[in-house]
């Protein structure tokens, strides 16, 4: 799995900057990517293309000539050590691989497939499965959005209320299931999804990871939890979703989401409430309230009755 050069210089540029613990200066940048053929004029070139892009912050410093580059709101997301940090999943937007099959998307949507079947010969999910290093960017990058979104989750919805067995069906390396479970200890929580994925998740107490197809079979559960995905119509009581979609200020992003989605996975798409109201009345779900939380999801419960 290759990593182009701008990222690597990209990733200095943020290391160089976290690692002063305030602004720094070209010199001090060039200095942290290391390479003895670094061409400087590019890298200054570079620079003032991610200040205009709002990427990074130019200063003045009293007593300095030289223009000094500081960590603002966006790029502050990108330091890797960080809380908050983004920056698994800006990497696997930029993963050659995964970016690929944008370059077929016009001939893939005009012969009705996607365009990483077309780019790849095989579906994104059998490429994960016969790619490790592709395989571990896709759930690190999932696993940094689950945390992103966690706490707004976990404050917003009332898992208490739940008994029995819960089951997260496609919970990556089970990141979600584990906080579930810490908190409500009266769950018992099982973490499903393709066997490769399952594969490499660590163990958590009160949590089993359990290998399959959604599309196929499911453990049988008291309650679901879906996040950003949708399986066929099943008939259980419960099912907790966390879907995307709507006007607000994460609508950009559920757009660009949308996206990645058309040209990689099959079927995947962004869902307004008036799709999600027609999936789930399909699947024999007539009842449905949606709890908005302050992040590019929303949390739909579903019932039968």
């Amino acid at each position: 799995m290759s990593t182009s050069p701008i990222k690597n210089q990209n990733d200095a540029i943020i290391r160089a900057q976290a690692s002063h613990n305030g602004p720094t200066t070209l010199l001090q940048i060039a200095q942290r990517i290391g390479s003895p053929s670094l061409n400087v004029g590019g890298l200054s070139r570079l620079m003032r293309f991610l200040v205009h892009k709002q990427v990074f912050d130019e200063t003045h410093q009293p007593g300095h000539e030289e223009t000094f580059f500081a960590l603002n709101e966006c790029s502050k997301l990108l330091v890797k050590d960080s809380k908050n940090t983004l920056a698994p999943i800006a990497m696997s937007f930029t993963e050659p691989l995964m970016f690929a099959p944008f370059y077929n998307l016009n001939e893939a949507i005009e012969e009705g497939c996607t365009a990483a079947l077309m780019t790849h010969g095989v579906e994104i999910f059998d490429l994960f499965s016969r790619n490790p290093g592709l395989n571990k960017v896709f759930n690190q990058s999932m696993a940094c959005r689950t945390r992103f979104e966690l706490g707004a989750i976990m404050s917003t919805y009332d898992f208490g209320s739940l008994k029995g067995t819960l089951v997260d069906v496609g919970g990556g390396i089970g990141v979600i299931i584990n906080e579930i479970v810490t908190k409500y200890p009266h769950l018992k929580g099982v973490n499903f999804d393709l066997p490769h994925v399952d594969s490499s998740a660590p163990s958590y107490e009160g949590v089993t990871h359990v290998g399959g197809n959604m599309f196929q079979d499911i453990p049988p559960a008291d309650s679901y939890f879906m996040k950003v995905n949708i399986t066929d119509p099943f008939a259980y009581n419960r099912v907790l979703h966390v879907p995307l979609g709507g006007d607000d200020v994460f609508e950009a992003s559920r757009i660009n989401m949308d996206m990645m989605m058309l040209a990689n996975f099959v079927g995947g798409k962004e869902r307004t409430e008036a799709d999600w109201k027609t999936v789930l009345k399909e699947a024999g779900f007539p009842y449905y309230n949606i709890i908005k939380i302050p992040t590019t999801v929303s949390i739909i419960e579903a019932y039968m009755e």
